[in-house]
C-alpha cells in the first residue's frame, strides 16, 4: 500500500528489517549503546555545529507525547504560555495547557493564515506573566508552513522561551534551531525521518534544561528532566519500545547518508510533481504556493466527488490519501509525500486519480 498520509509513512526494507534484531533488556549495556547512538545522531542531524549546546531526549510515545512533554516541562510556578494557533495541532497545544490552566488568551488565526510576528510582540509586552511561546512549524491541517525564524526572533527579543512543534517538519523543511535560540523542538520517528511511529523526542537547549529542574513536575510519564537524568546513565525511566528504537536508529542512519538538505529537496521535487499534475487537472489547492510545505498539499474536492468515494476508489488501487480535519472535513483532501516514495509511485497515484475523476 502506498501511504499518501502524513504519518505513518512507507519505510525502507532496511528499516523494516531492523525490527528483527535480537531482543535486549533496556537495563543492559546493549540498550545504552543504542540509545546514546540515537541521541548523538539526532544532534548531529538537527543542530549541526551546536551539538554541545543541546540535549536530545527520546521517549516511547507519539509526536504528541513529545510535544506535551515539552509544554508541561517548560513553565515555572506562576508563569504562563501563549500559543500561536492556526490549525488542529496548534489547537491541541492550547488544549494541553488548558488542562492545567497554564495559558493566556491564544493568538488565533484562520487555518490558512500565518501568525503575525508584530502581533506577537505586542501580546508579549502586554503579558509579562508569559514565560513561553508555542507554535507548530508545519501545520498539517492544511500543509501550512509557519514563519519560524520571524517568530523565534520576536520571542528571543522579548526574553521568552520558544517551543516548536516540528513533528511534521524535521527532515522535511529547512530549520535552523540553534541560530535563533529555539529552546525546545519536538519531533517524532514516523514522519519525515522515515521510521516507524512510536518514538518522540525533544531537543532542548542545555542552559534552559538546567532551569527546568526547579519547575513543577506536572506528569509522571512526560516529565523531561527525569528522562535527561536516566538517559545520561544510558537507560530510560520507563520501559521503551526497544524494537522501534532499532528501526529509528536505522532510519537515522539512512538520513545521515542521504543528508537532510538532499531529503528536503527530494520531497520538494515530488511535491512539485503532484502540484503540477493537479494544476493541469484543474484541482484547486487550499493554500497559495508561498504557504505550502514540501510534504503535504491540501486540495478542494473536485465537484461531484465526495472524500469517501475518492478515498475508497484510490485505496482499491493501492493508494491511501487523507481527509480534511475540523471545518475542512467535508471540503478537502490531503496528499502527503513523506516517506520512501518514488516518482513512478507518485505517477501511478496521479494516473489513478485522473481516471477516477474522469469517470465521475
Amino acid at each position: 500500500m502506498i501511504l499518501l498520509n502524513p504519518g505513518p509513512v512507507n519505510v525502507s526494507e532496511r528499516v523494516r528489517q531492523a525490527l528483527l534484531r535480537p531482543d535486549i533488556c533496556h537495563r543492559e549495556s546493549e540498550f545504552t549503546e543504542l540509545l546514546h547512538g540515537i541521541q548523538a545522531k539526532l544532534l548531529k542531524l538537527f543542530v549541526p555545529g551546536a551539538e554541545a549546546d543541546y540535549a536530545a531526549v527520546v521517549l516511547t510515545g507519539s509526536g504528541t507525547a513529545a510535544v506535551e512533554s515539552a509544554v508541561m516541562s517548560s513553565l515555572p510556578q506562576g508563569k504562563r504560555m501563549l500559543v500561536l494557533n492556526n490549525g488542529v495541532y496548534g489547537e491541541r497545544i492550547s488544549q494541553m495547557i488548558g488542562l492545567y490552566r497554564l495559558g493566556v488568551s491564544e493568538l488565533k488565526y484562520d487555518w490558512t493564515t500565518k501568525p503575525d510576528p508584530e502581533r506577537l510582540r505586542l501580546a508579549l509586552r502586554q503579558h509579562p506573566e508569559v514565560q513561553a511561546v508555542a507554535m507548530v512549524h508545519h501545520e498539517t491541517t492544511t500543509g501550512l508552513i509557519n514563519p519560524v525564524k520571524e517568530i523565534a526572533d520576536v520571542v528571543d527579543s522579548q526574553n521568552r522561551v520558544f517551543i516548536l512543534d516540528a513533528v511534521s517538519a524535521l527532515a522535511g523543511e529547512s530549520l535552523d534551531i540553534a541560530g535563533p535560540h529555539i529552546y525546545m523542538v519536538a519531533g517524532t520517528s514516523g514522519k519525515c525521518i522515515q521510521g516507524f511511529p512510536g518514538l518522540g523526542f525533544v531537543l532542548i537547549r542545555k542552559g534552559f534544561l538546567e532551569k527546568m529542574r526547579s519547575y513543577p513536575r506536572r506528569s509522571i510519564y512526560l516529565s523531561l528532566t527525569q528522562y535527561v537524568d536516566n538517559q545520561g546513565a544510558g537507560t530510560t525511566p520507563f520501559t521503551p519500545a526497544v524494537q522501534i528504537y532499532y528501526a529509528f536508529d536505522e532510519a537515522l542512519n539512512e538520513l545521515m547518508e542521504e543528508g537532510v538538505a538532499k531529503r528536503i529537496q527530494r520531497y520538494k521535487k515530488i511535491a512539485t510533481l503532484i502540484r503540477d499534475r493537479m494544476a493541469k487537472l484543474g484541482v484547486k489547492p487550499v493554500l497559495t504556493p508561498d504557504k505550502q510545505s514540501n510534504t503535504i498539499t491540501a486540495y478542494h474536492l473536485p465537484e461531484g466527488i465526495t472524500y469517501q468515494s475518492l478515498h475508497d476508489k484510490l485505496k482499491e488501487q493501492g493508494y491511501v490519501i487523507y481527509a480534511g480535519q475540523g471545518q475542512f472535513e467535508s471540503q478537502i483532501f490531503r496528499v502527503a509525500n513523506m516517506g520512501v516514495l518514488t516518482e513512478p509511485q507518485i505517477a501511478g497515484f496521479l494516473d489513478a486519480f485522473e481516471r477516477i475523476c474522469t469517470k465521475a
